[in-house]
Order: C-alpha cells, then sequence, then structure tokens
C-alpha cells in the first residue's frame, strides 16, 4: 500500500480532529503552523509525523507513538513527553523549555540547537541520545551517559548531572559553571574548551583523569585563594 501525506495547515487542532486523523493506518501526517496548545494527544500514533512551527505548549503527549517525528521551530514549553516513545526523533531550533520526558524512550533521538532550560529527563531509556548546540540550564539530567560522545556547544550550567558517565567524552565548548555533579564521572574527558569556572574544591576530584587547560587549572587554584603568578 502506497503512503500517502496528508498536510494540515494554519489549524488549531481538538482532540476529536486528531483522533480522525490518526484512524487512517499508513497515512504520514505534515503540521504546519498549527496549534496543539494544551492539548490531549495522550496515547495518539503520531509515529513519523512532521511538525513545523507549531505551538504545543503545555500540551500532553503521555505515552504517544512519536517515533520517527521530526519537529522544527516549534515551541513545546512545559509539554509533558511522559513515557512517550521518540525512538529516532529529530528536533531542530524548537522552545523545549521546562518540558518533562519521565520514562520516555529517547533511542537515537536528536536535538539540535534546541531550548531544554528546565527539562526533566528523569528514568529515561537514552541509548544514542545526542544533543548538539543546545541550552541545557537547570536540566535535571541525573545518571544520563554522555560516556565516549562529542558534545558540541552544549549549556549545562545550573543542571543537576548526578551520577551522569561523561567518561572519554570531548567537550567542545559549552559549560558545566555551577552544575551540580555528586557521583559524576569524568575519567578521560577533554574539558579543555568547557567553562567550569564555579567548580568547588569538593568537585574538583571528581576530575581525575580529566584533561584541562592551563587557564583552568588556574582557575581551579585561584578559587582556593592561592595567587599565580
Amino acid at each position: 500500500m502506497t503512503q500517502q501525506t496528508i498536510a494540515i495547515s494554519g489549524e488549531t487542532l481538538n482532540r476529536t480532529r486528531m483522533e480522525q486523523l490518526t484512524s487512517a493506518a499508513g497515512d504520514l501526517l505534515r503540521f504546519d503552523d498549527c496549534d496543539f496548545e494544551g492539548l490531549d494527544l495522550s496515547r495518539l500514533n503520531l509515529e513519523a509525523a512532521y511538525f513545523h512551527n507549531c505551538r504545543l505548549t503545555d500540551a500532553s503527549l503521555y505515552a504517544a507513538n512519536l517515533a520517527n517525528t521530526v519537529w522544527q521551530r516549534c515551541r513545546a514549553g512545559h509539554a509533558d513527553f511522559e513515557s512517550a516513545n521518540l525512538v529516532d526523533a529529530k528536533f531542530t531550533s524548537c522552545d523545549l523549555n521546562n518540558s518533562k520526558w519521565r520514562r520516555a524512550k529517547l533511542g537515537s533521538v536528536h536535538y539540535q540547537s534546541c531550548k531544554l532550560t528546565g527539562a526533566i529527563f528523569e528514568e529515561v531509556s537514552h541509548l544514542g541520545l545526542s544533543f548538539e548546540d543546545c541550552l541545557l540550564i537547570g536540566a535535571d539530567l541525573q545518571k544520563m551517559s554522555f560516556r565516549k560522545a562529542k558534545l558540541a556547544g552544549l549549556d549545562f550550567s545550573d543542571a543537576d548531572l548526578s551520577g551522569s558517565d561523561f567518561r572519554d567524552a570531548i567537550f567542545e565548548g559549552g559549560s558545566l559553571r555551577d552544575a551540580v555533579l555528586v557521583a559524576a564521572r569524568f575519567e578521560g574527558a577533554d574539558l579543555r574548551e568547557a567553562d567550569i569556572s564555579g567548580l568547588k574544591l569538593v568537585n574538583a576530584r571528581l576530575f581525575k583523569g580529566a584533561t584541562i587547560s592551563h587557564r583552568q587549572a588556574a582557575e581551579l587554584i585561584m578559587e582556593l585563594g592561592i595567587n599565580v603568578g
């Protein structure tokens, strides 16, 4: 059966309309400039759907099938993706501030140039998950694995990275300023391009085995009140 693409543009959607659209098995859905604000989209099958410049603020996507979806320039602050299947989804230039991803399946999901300030990634399945040029300020990323990853332009300022694994990771810019790093691991990590200001002496031992620059080392020593000549 040949897949057909159903294009919806400029609509304000409701639950009934979405149930009708998703009832046609095999059809691909494309949404442009659509409004889903505050809408209950829980448990709907939206696999491989395309969302461009859509508004999903406060929307609930609980347990929805969002595998292989594409999201471009969408605004989804405070949206709830709890328990959703997002395997192989791609988010580009989206506002996802304060979004919730608890227990979501995020295998091979890619976030590029996204705002994820305050986002909660609790108990997610995340093998192959990647971020690029994203704001993760104050995000909850506890026990996440970034092992051997190339981390380009990620701002983890004030984020909770407790128990996260950064072993052998390479930081290309970005920031760990004032992040919570309890029990995080950095053996073999290259932190020379990252902002690690605000690091306390009690946290310094977490970076044993990591590589930092001479400038960063001087800043750490100055945190102890020792002047570097």
